[in-house]
Formats: C-alpha cells, sequence, structure tokens
C-alpha cells in the first residue's frame, strides 16, 4: 500500500510539494495536466517536465488522475472514436513517464455536485455540504455561472469549463438514453482501450458517481455493488478496476463499504482508495467530515481493516478535507485536514496490520 496525496501543478494548488514531501509516510502524488482541453493527447514533454519536478521533490509520480472522457464518447456518436485514439495516446505517455494507475470517471456531463463548498461547522471548520434540494433548484444554466465563478466566487475540481456552456443541451441529450445504451457506450470505450492500459501496464481505475444517485435525469452507474458487478463485467481484464471512493459511495446509507472492500478487493479489482468520511444530515443530505470514524458516519477502522484483509497493494488517498487553522485553498484540497487525514489512515493501517500478524 501507498499513501499518496492529490496536487494540482503549475501554480493551481495552494500546496506545495514540499509541504506534502514532509507529511509523514506520503509517498507521491496523483495529479493532471488540467490545461490540456478534453479529448486531446497529453503531451509527453509536459508529463516529462511534471514528473522530473515531482521527483526532484522526492516524491513518485505513479497515479494520475482525471484523464477526462469526451463526452462524445459517453454519448456514443461517431467522432467517438477520434477521442478514444486520443486516449489511447495519452496511456503510451503516461507509460513513458513511469504512471501505474488511472483514476477517471465516466459521469456524464458533469463530475461530483456539491451545493456548497465551505460551508460553517459547529466547530468552525469548513466543508464541503451536498443538500439534495438546493442542487435540484440549481438549474444548468444558474450552475454554470457559479462554475465560472460568477455566481459563488468557486471552482470545482475536476470540472470541464470549456463546457459549462452546453450543459443544458447535454442535459437534455440524456433525457432520451436509456441505461442500456449508456452501458453500451461505457463497454465500448473499455474494450478499445483497456488492451493499451496491458500493454503499457496502467491499472485503470474508475471512480464512482457522486453523489451516487440520479441527478437531472443523467445516467449513474457506478453507484452500488450491483452496478459496480456489471461494469466489472463489462471487460473481465485485472486492468479493468475501481477506485473505491468511501465518501462517494457511503453518501448512500443503504452501501456496506467494507463489504465492498472485501468483494472488489478480494477479486484485485481495487487499484486506487479514495477514503474520506461523511456526516448524514438526511437520506440524501450531507457534509463530508473528518475522516475519524467518530466525526462522520462511516467506521474507517471496519473500512480499512476490510482493504486490508482484502490483500490490497495499490494506493490510497485522504480524500476532501476541511478547511481548518484558517487555510485558505482550493475547497476539499487543502494542506492541514488532508495531512491530518494520511496520517489517522497510516495509524489505522499500522495497527490492522499488526493486530493480524499479532492472531497469527
Amino acid at each position: 500500500m501507498k499513501m499518496i496525496m492529490r496536487w494540482f501543478p503549475f501554480g493551481d494548488d495552494s500546496v506545495t510539494l514540499s509541504q506534502i514531501r514532509q507529511t509523514p509516510g506520503v509517498s507521491g502524488v496523483a495529479t493532471c495536466l488540467p490545461k490540456v482541453p478534453v479529448g486531446e493527447v497529453w503531451p509527453l514533454e509536459t508529463l516529462k517536465a511534471l514528473r522530473d519536478e515531482i521527483q526532484e521533490a522526492g516524491l513518485e509520480m505513479e497515479v494520475i488522475e482525471s484523464v477526462n472522457i469526451h463526452e462524445d464518447i459517453k454519448k456514443g456518436l461517431p467522432t467517438r472514436d477520434k477521442y478514444i485514439e486520443a486516449y489511447q495516446k495519452t496511456l503510451e505517455h503516461l507509460r513513458d513517464v513511469g504512471v501505474k494507475c488511472l483514476c477517471y470517471n465516466f459521469m456524464p456531463v458533469m463530475d461530483w455536485a456539491r451545493s456548497d463548498l465551505s460551508y460553517v461547522t459547529e466547530d468552525g471548520s469548513s466543508v464541503m455540504a451536498y443538500r439534495h434540494d438546493e442542487v435540484l433548484e440549481m438549474n444548468p444554466e444558474k450552475m454554470a455561472k457559479a462554475m465560472e465563478g460568477k455566481a459563488r466566487g468557486y471552482s470545482l475540481p475536476g470540472w470541464e469549463p470549456e463546457r459549462l456552456s452546453a450543459m443544458a443541451q447535454d442535459i437534455e441529450f440524456y433525457q432520451s438514453m436509456t441505461r442500456e445504451k449508456y452501458w453500451d457506450n461505457m463497454k465500448y470505450f473499455l474494450d478499445a482501450v483497456i488492451p493499451y492500459a496491458e500493454k503499457y501496464d496502467i491499472k485503470m481505475a474508475i471512480h464512482p458517481d457522486d453523489p451516487p444517485w440520479p441527478l437531472y435525469g443523467l445516467p449513474k452507474v457506478i453507484t452500488n455493488a450491483e452496478n459496480i458487478r456489471t461494469f466489472l463485467s463489462l471487460n473481465e481484464s485485472p486492468y479493468n478496476g475501481l477506485t473505491l471512493c468511501t465518501g462517494s459511495l457511503g453518501s448512500d446509507l443503504s452501501n456496506d463499504i467494507p463489504a465492498l472492500m472485501r468483494e472488489f478487493g478480494g477479486m484485485k479489482r481495487i487499484h486506487f482508495a479514495h477514503l474520506r468520511n461523511v456526516k448524514h444530515i438526511s437520506e440524501k443530505d450531507f457534509d463530508e467530515a473528518a475522516h475519524l470514524s467518530s466525526c462522520g458516519d462511516l467506521d474507517m477502522y471496519e473500512i480499512v481493516n476490510a482493504l486490508y484483509e482484502s490483500g490490497f497493494e495499490g494506493y490510497i488517498r485522504p480524500d476532501h478535507g476541511r478547511m481548518i487553522w484558517g487555510e485558505q485553498a482550493r475547497p476539499g484540497y487543502g494542506l492541514y485536514d488532508r495531512a491530518i487525514g494520511a496520517n489517522y489512515l497510516l495509524g489505522l493501517w499500522e495497527a490492522v496490520e499488526k493486530s493480524h500478524k499479532n492472531k497469527r
């Protein structure tokens, strides 16, 4: 198991590589090229420069997040093949710089959604919050303005800014698409890309839908155990796997996260784990929380124990953190709370590991 942290390059992150390097137990970063338009090949020379910068800081660049999939692929349009070819070429370039794992998602139109990125909690820290009714009231035009910084003055990491103006039209397109057709489009992508992942020895790790329930009538498919089984059956290659995000899947109270860890970890299909906690306000309202079990509704010890018992050998990162101690940073991606979370998770892993050794 390797503990890593997400880092946004080229001055887009207030957290420095030096600070990450000083966080005990963290061996590397999961990073991206956010300025490359979706559907274009990630340039090899840019990736090499990024790798060199990270390695010079004493860290590894074995994980990449957010090689975003062009919407034409998700829609199943005739133009998808040229974008898939670009994705295949990007995988080759990632191989050339030593990448071992790629976290991506197949969420239509938008990535994760929240109603508030700076909700102030009782202890004075701020977290990202989700209130279902408020999100439903945010029509695509209002959401696009919010994402451009005109409505609330913030931006959500992982969303595709260049697509915001077309958000309403894209949502309308999916209203007539069946779930079966969406699964077909996903399989088409996997069957085209997984052979290259095998060739280049890069584990493909899909991220769950966040939140894991329907929104704006869009198809949401990576949401629970049954759907994950369906996804993995689309392509049986061990390179077709998961980023198991406890915060995303844990937003649905019906998901048993330790059971998911055991089932899919036992199949060796969990390549990356995003670990964080959530505090439910109601069935479909929640706040992100500090990583400790006592701070949310997820039993983090049982989650780590299940992951360990499954024989997990991939990458873990503390997921979205709170804003604490006056820190001003990209929502969810400050240094302080994520560093605390990383060391809490490392402590849990050590405790679980030693408890199993003592039983032998």
